[in-house]
């Protein structure tokens, strides 16, 4: 008697189906969880890439800047480079320049000295050559001392020195009524102290190069001298006024301009 395979039942094979169906789908679970965990953990260990453009002005654009520009402070100003520029190329020192001027008019004193470039009128020529060294007038713009020196009756001339030969190259009596002698005459006999010892009391509180000597009156009407003073490490200019009967400092002002 042969023997005949018996085919399972089907409720049997449904529960197979069934069992199959929901092992493929736990693994599909699995495995998806598996690339979720995946994906968290490398987001975790990436490091954060700056992604600002080049364009953006915030963290990123500061950290890829150098160092700070320097301050506007820290620049000079136009005068302070004019004065850096024109005071070392003065040879002549003021009183060197001072003792030139007053040689030049006999029994006459300094009211005024000031060193500064030449300008076209005095490379025009049209004062009078030196009497006693007529030179040619420097170029333009090169250094010179322009001096005035009074006699006693208040009368001025002017004499241009060239700050780096220390020659005058020219003369000129200045032009005045009767009033401004008279007014010049008066200061002059007020001021006792010389411009030398002026000079002396206004270097001794200031250190530096003395640019400017003038007799003058001040808002009290004392005859005073106003002495400028540039420092060479810093080229401010500070002006102080000194009593030209006591020799006194009566007031200084630093000018940073």
């Amino acid at each position: 008697m042969s023997s005949v395979r018996r085919l399972p039942p089907l409720r049997s094979m449904a529960v197979i189906c069934a069992l199959g169906s929901s092992v493929l789908l736990m693994t599909g679970c699995t495995n998806a969880d598996t690339a979720r965990s995946s994906v968290a953990e490398a987001a975790q260990t990436t490091p954060a890439t700056n992604t600002a453009s080049p364009t953006d002005t915030g963290t990123a654009t500061a950290t890829s800047t150098g160092s700070a520009s320097p301050s506007a402070s820290a620049s000079m100003t136009d005068d302070q480079a004019e004065r850096k520029a024109l005071v070392p190329q003065a040879k002549v020192t003021w009183d060197k320049a001072a003792d030139t001027a007053v040689k030049e008019v006999p029994d006459s004193k300094l009211v005024d000295l000031e060193l500064k470039r030449t300008s076209a009128e005095a490379t025009a020529s049209t004062g009078s050559p030196s009497p006693s060294t007529p030179n040619p007038a420097p170029s333009q713009g090169a250094p010179e001392w322009e001096a005035k020196v009074a006699t006693s009756d208040g009368t001025v001339h002017r004499i241009d020195i060239d700050a780096v030969s220390g020659k005058v190259f020219r003369t000129q009596a200045e032009d005045q009524d009767t009033d401004d002698k008279q007014q010049l005459a008066d200061l002059l006999k007020k001021a006792t102290q010389t411009p030398e010892q002026a000079v002396k009391a206004a270097t001794g509180k200031v250190k530096g190069t003395v640019t400017h000597v003038e007799l003058d009156e001040n808002d009290n009407q004392k005859a005073i001298w106003s002495v400028d003073v540039v420092s060479t490490d810093s080229w401010d200019k500070t002006t102080l006024e000194v009593d030209a009967a006591s020799g006194d400092i009566l007031n200084q002002h630093v000018d940073r301009d």
